[in-house]
């Protein structure tokens, strides 16, 4: 399930171009929050072993501002998500946001110095679409386009994608694949063994161990 997340994940950490000139709120704002991650990923007196915990808290914490896990697992979910019961979008919801938040904060401490710039942005109603390119360290640059919806007084990212390919239409094509082969409570299953997973994975980093 990992595959397609870590460029993704990778390319809303780097996200530290300048303002462009067409920009409005949905691009101030996820730019805020990306600021944000990298002043905790660059301050001194988190990068200690015993600050692991602390950081990735914190990282955490912003990335949920910055991201509508919910509605990406709703997205991602399609016409099953209507087939669940109230009690049964809880639990995919913890369970999926967990999965998201997790990896997100595990991979953006992978972070180097990429940079993106900002092209333009386009809103209609409550949606709103940020695009972008990912420059690497070799000068290829990469389409990058941000999914946006207006929540309250926030815009916040569902979708994210990389040459056109989405997070949640990668997530889509998985989940209906073992819902049709196993059912729904085997894609339940394996959510469960990979917040396991990705649990043990946080415990063995901030003791200084490798996974």
């Amino acid at each position: 399930m990992r595959r397609l997340l870590f460029p993704l994940l990778l390319a809303v950490v780097v996200l530290v171009g300048g303002r462009p000139a067409t920009a409005g709120p949905p691009t101030d704002q996820l730019k805020g929050s990306i600021d944000r991650v990298l002043v905790v990923l660059q301050d001194p007196a988190l990068k200690e072993p015993a600050k692991v915990d602390e950081r990735r808290q914190k990282i955490r914490a912003i990335a949920n501002e910055i991201f509508d896990w919910q509605e990406t697992g709703k997205r991602a979910l399609a016409r099953y998500w209507q087939e669940r019961t109230p009690q049964e979008r809880e639990e995919f919801s913890k369970l999926f946001a967990d999965l998201l938040e997790r990896s997100y904060v595990g991979k953006i401490e992978a972070y180097s110095g990429e940079k993106i710039v900002y092209g333009d942005e386009t809103i209609d109603g409550d949606q709103a679409t940020v695009r972008t390119k990912l420059i690497t360290k070799s000068g290829t640059q990469i389409p990058i386009d941000y999914q946006m919806q207006k929540v309250e007084d926030r815009w916040r990212v569902y979708d994210v994608k990389i040459e056109n390919v989405g997070l949640v239409s990668n997530y889509r094509s998985q989940f209906n694949r073992i819902i049709q082969q196993s059912g729904y409570a085997d894609l339940i299953k394996r959510l469960k063994a990979k917040e396991e997973e990705l649990k043990f994975d946080d415990s063995a980093t901030s003791k200084g161990k490798k996974p």
